[in-house]
Formats: structure tokens, sequence, C-alpha cells
């Protein structure tokens, strides 16, 4: 059995989904997969600090606006 990825869990919107969604839900959104990726990055791993586990999440921020196309193009968090 291979190890679970953050893409496993990630939950991505399309920017016409994105743009349905309400403020409320977004910011569920964010805590949410901000709470997967914490978790996710955890497993197996023994961090410094929290701020190793901020910097591994920007480091897949910077991974999807290169995959997508660019910032415009990635829904906000």
């Amino acid at each position: 059995m291979e190890a679970v990825t953050f893409e496993d869990v990630a939950v991505d919107f399309t920017m016409e989904e994105w743009a349905f969604l309400d403020p409320s839900q977004k910011k569920l959104h964010r805590d949410v997969m901000w709470e997967n990726f914490t978790n996710v990055t955890a497993i197996g791993r023994n961090w410094e600090n929290q701020q190793q586990i901020e910097d591994e999440y920007q480091n897949y921020r910077k991974t999807l606006r290169i995959h997508h196309g660019g910032e415009a193009n990635i829904p906000r968090l």
C-alpha cells in the first residue's frame, strides 16, 4: 500500500465552481485543506516547528500555480 499524499485528499475547484461558493464555504474549504495538509505532512515526519509545515504548504501552492498556468487560474483560499 502506498503512502497517502496531500493530492489524494485535496479538494480542488475550477474557477467557475469557486465563484459559486459563498465566503463561509471558501473559509471552510481553506480550513479543511489546511487541516488535511498538516495531518498528511505530519505523518512519519519530525517537524522542527510550525513554520516548516507552513513553508511546505506554500511550496504546494507554488506547484499548483505552475501546473494551472498562473495565480489567476487557482482559486484563492
